[in-house]
């Protein structure tokens, strides 16, 4: 719970994925799916398996994305950048395998 003296948003952050995880959990087996068919995939599937998994990681990304933009806009001044720091550094924590999401979250 320190962490969350320091980081006003940290709390919060951690429950709306918390929701998102169970909201979006037939999304993010598909997403683990995916991966392990890529990486099962022959090298003659294996670009179309890659493109597969990234329609997925992309789908990710753009949902958390939408919670996390549907909150900012409530927010005022410095406390936009704050809660984005945030919650990007909440979803890289719980996401952490899906790398170019992470990077799409960056305010």
């Amino acid at each position: 719970m320190r962490r969350w003296r320091r980081d006003p948003f940290a709390e919060l952050v951690e429950r709306q994925l918390t929701l998102f995880a169970v909201d979006e959990a037939d999304l993010l087996r598909e997403a683990v799916e995916a991966e392990e068919e890529w990486n099962r995939a022959g090298r003659d599937m294996a670009e179309e398996a890659y493109g597969d998994y990234q329609l997925v990681v992309d789908a990710i990304a753009d949902r958390l994305l939408d919670v996390r933009e549907a909150y900012a806009a409530t927010l005022d001044g410095d406390a936009v950048d704050a809660y984005r720091r945030s919650f990007a550094a909440g979803a890289a924590r719980r996401f952490r395998r899906y790398a170019s999401l992470v990077a799409d979250l960056e305010p």
